[in-house]
């Protein structure tokens, strides 16, 4: 029984089970599983057993053998590792086969405890990197990136640096993990493992190129992050510029500057390279006011810019020549030496700025410093002059530049031979243009569209439509032949495109080069038909044969001519069949159209349309708002004078510059409808004519305008003291009108109409108008041209026609004007018959 016993399948005692499972847990002994580089060592503990393994353990002899325990081999002591370098690599074999059985926690208690024992940190080396790396993919898979990004940093700290010892399995692993981040936009945590990662030495260029990251953070409009990100890796200047530049692509200068002043910050003062690109953003995105804010700073600093940042700069307001020539002389004082880009610059604001003689002395200065050997001028520059020879009209001086550029040798170029036509085409000969397109096929300058359409616009500009159908045709049917000697001929480049040759009868070649026209062709050809709306929708339909899809501009032309043939529906379809083709309205299109209904009066659809352009979230334009107040002498009711003042005052609000003069012609003729004869007495006005920007008079303008738009006070009295004659008779007038547009609507008056014009004296502009100027002007408006019966003053005396009483010498204003409720009804009555018949 006891033998049966002793065999029966029983659990072991307990303390021989607890060291069966700890060896379990911290060895592997099994020669397939045994990531243990020595194969002769069946057991290895771990070293957090060493102290009871060395208490069991005899004592090394001091030839190394053991005295006992003849079959194994005697375990090192842990007080032996700083003096016994086998020891260091034991328990480094300890370490690395934690590590490969994926126990990345216990690999740093054991490396850590390693260090301490033997202090020196060069048992680091020693550790196996095929187990780490092993061990690194292994909890990467099981716990995911994070687990390891926290064993890399802790392996780090110890003196372990696990991130420049993994094999390219693991590296290819972390950067994958990575990359999953990056592809499900979990921008956040991965930036941190990027910087997690770069901190532990990894190469963390290679998991992705950064500006493919910095551009998502470009789309997000995350300036914050993408400085962050940028800066983890060591051309970071370079990353954060590329950074600002695709910001300015994308006209963000907002986030552009964040990232320009942290390039500062981290650099510890400014960059000319950053400087230069920032100033060149502030011009894309049409902000030269920052551009000079950026150079005034430099300044401050007492740095001195050189030549790109000041030619940044004066392109950035090229559109400003007082303020690029103060820049260019202060380039010169203090002693920046401006480039052959500099001068082209000047000659560009010049020509923005059509100061055609100062570009001429600019460029005679240039041709000087190439004679001096100085400069040397390239085709920008002569392009240039010949665009600012072509919009003076100067063709000849054009022809000029052409001649000084085949002097030096310098071959003219597409850009160059258009500017050239232009010249020719802007002075009106037409003929001309045509040769010089001539001349630049036998130059062997292939023409492209744009040269066609140049002479095409010329002919429309000078309307000489028929022409410019009877050419266009030409040119599609037969193309445009020209003589070619065989000289010419064999310098055409290769790629020079010509559709038919035919010999000439002087020994040389006829070339038939093909016209190709574009949607921009078509659409000048139906500025061509004028106010023929049915010729252009057969242009159009053309260019949809020929492949070409009308674009936004050939409905808003062809929206515009049906405004000016007064086919008000005929433009509200092509606006609606813009929108069913796809075509995205903006405000140009809704402008256009609106412009239509003004032509066909009807503002009650033009006042339709631009409520709509504004439910689109599209910002009406100055042009809008002109387009609608220039329509003043149409408004007829009190409701559409006042939808009208609502549009100017909320044209002001916008930004826009006031037109005053539009508000004054609308209140006017607005309230001098009220008069029988047309337009009433406007020679009255002549007064203020001539100080439009007057700042009293826009003030009051703008009182008028919110008076017109409230309703008339019960008790109908109007208070004009202060006020000069004329905008007394404006508020007079307007108070008339409004009591009128009431009766028509069935509502009677209800009381008299009191004036009060008070005994003062009061100074407009230049003019000073006492009290008494103003009764005269009341009272003669109300009672000779309108025919009303008034009383002036306390005793209610009323006046005689103010042709027979004017005063021989100034008596005291009586400060009150009143009309009569009977008066007023009488005046209503004959007015309202009168319109009637």
């Amino acid at each position: 029984m006891g033998m049966a016993m002793t065999s029966s399948p029983q659990p072991p005692p307990p303390p021989r089970r607890r060291r069966s499972r700890l060896q379990s847990a911290t060895t592997i002994s099994a020669p397939s599983a045994n990531p243990n580089p020595n194969p002769k060592a069946k057991v290895i503990p771990l070293l957090s057993d060493v102290g009871r393994l060395q208490s069991a353990t005899p004592t090394p002899t001091p030839n190394g053998n053991p005295n006992s325990n003849p079959k194994g081999k005697v375990l090192p002591l842990l007080s032996d590792v700083g003096s016994n370098p086998s020891a260091i690599d034991y328990y480094s074999r300890v370490a690395s086969n934690l590590a490969g059985a994926g126990r990345l926690g216990d690999f740093l208690i054991a490396a850590e405890g390693l260090r301490a024992a033997s202090g020196d940190a060069g048992f680091a080396a020693r550790i196996n990197w095929r187990l780490l790396s092993r061990g690194v993919v292994a909890a990467l898979r099981e716990h995911g990136l994070p687990h390891v990004l926290e064993f890399l940093r802790d392996a780090d700290r110890i003196g372990v640096h696990a991130a420049v010892m993994l094999d390219a399995d693991a590296s290819d692993a972390i950067a994958a993990a990575c990359r999953k981040l990056l592809d499900d936009r979990i921008m956040a945590e991965f930036v941190e493992a990027i910087e997690a990662l770069a901190s532990c030495g990894f190469f963390v260029k290679g998991i992705v190129d950064p500006m493919d990251v910095l551009k998502i953070f470009v789309r997000k409009r995350d300036p914050d992050m993408a400085i962050r990100y940028a800066r983890i890796f060591p051309h970071s200047q370079l990353l954060l510029c590329n950074t600002m530049e695709a910001f300015g692509k994308r006209k963000e200068l907002k986030y552009a500057l964040k990232v320009f002043g942290a390039l500062k910050d981290q650099l510890g003062g400014i960059n000319m390279f950053a400087c230069r690109s920032i100033i060149d953003i502030c011009s894309h995105c049409g902000s030269s006011v920052q551009a000079r804010i950026i150079f005034e700073g430099l300044l401050a600093e007492k740095i001195t810019p050189n030549t790109h940042v000041f030619n940044s700069l004066m392109n950035a307001n090229a559109h400003s020549m007082s303020y690029n020539f103060s820049v260019y002389k202060h380039m010169q004082k203090l002693g920046v030496r401006p480039d052959l880009a500099s001068y082209n610059i000047l000659l560009k604001t010049c020509c923005n700025a059509r100061e055609f003689n100062t570009a001429q002395e600019i460029y005679e200065e240039m041709k000087k410093k190439e004679n001096d050997g100085i400069l040397k001028l390239d085709v920008f520059t002569y392009s240039t002059m010949m665009k600012v020879f072509a919009e003076a009209k100067m063709w000849k001086m054009a022809s000029n530049i052409k001649d000084d550029m085949r002097a030096v040798g310098a071959r003219l170029n597409l850009v160059t031979w258009s500017s050239l036509i232009n010249a020719y085409a802007n002075s009106g000969l037409i003929d001309g243009a045509i040769e010089i397109l001539e001349e630049m096929i036998r130059d062997g300058c292939q023409p492209t569209a744009p040269c066609f359409n140049i002479i095409l616009t010329a002919l429309v500009k000078s309307c000489q439509y028929d022409r410019a159908f009877r050419l266009f045709n030409s040119w599609m049917e037969f193309g445009i032949k020209v003589s070619l000697s065989l000289e010419q001929k064999g310098s055409l480049p290769d790629n020079f495109t010509f559709c038919e040759e035919h010999p000439s009868t002087n020994g040389g070649t006829i070339l038939v080069v093909p016209f190709r026209p574009t949607v921009t062709t078509y659409n000048i050809l139906m500025m061509a038909c004028g106010t023929n709306d049915e010729r252009a929708k057969s242009v159009m339909n053309e260019m949809k044969r020929n492949g070409l899809c009308p674009d936004r501009i050939s409905w808003s032309i062809l929206m515009d001519i049906y405004g000016t043939s007064q086919n008000r529906n005929g433009a509200i379809q092509a606006l609606r069949r813009m929108q069913r083709v796809g075509i995205k309205l903006n405000v140009s299109a809704y402008t256009v159209a609106i412009k239509a209904c003004v032509e066909s009066k009807d503002l009650k659809l033009a006042l339709h349309l631009f409520e709509e352009m504004k439910a689109h979230q599209l910002k009406p334009n100055m042009v809008t708002y002109r387009t609608l107040l220039t329509a003043r002498s149409k408004y007829g009711s009190l409701k559409e004078i006042q939808k009208c003042l609502a549009i100017y005052q909320e044209m002001r609000q916008a930004g826009y510059q006031a037109y005053d003069y539009y508000l004054k012609e609308l209140i006017v003729e607005w309230s001098e409808g009220v008069l029988s004869s047309d337009g009433g007495n406007r020679n009255f006005y002549h007064l203020d004519r001539k100080d439009e920007r007057n700042e009293s008079f826009n003030l009051f303008l703008e009182k008028v305008a919110r008076f017109l738009q409230k309703d008339v006070d019960q008790n109908q009295t109007v208070d004009v003291r202060g006020l000069s004659k004329v905008e007394a008779r404006i508020v007079v007038l307007s108070t008339l009108r409004k009591i009128k547009e009431k009766h028509l609507l069935g509502k009677a008056v209800q009381d008299d109409l009191v004036i009060i014009t008070g005994h003062e004296k009061t100074s407009y502009t230049d003019v000073e108008t006492t009290a008494i100027d103003v009764e005269h002007a009341i009272t003669a408006v109300l009672t000779d041209e309108l025919g009303l019966e008034v009383f002036v003053g306390p005793e209610s005396r009323p006046p005689v026609s103010s042709k027979l009483r004017a005063p021989q010498r100034p008596r005291r204003p009586q400060g009150m004007i009143k009309i009569t409720i009977n008066s007023l009804n009488h005046w209503l009555t004959r007015k309202t018959a009168r319109d009637v018949q």
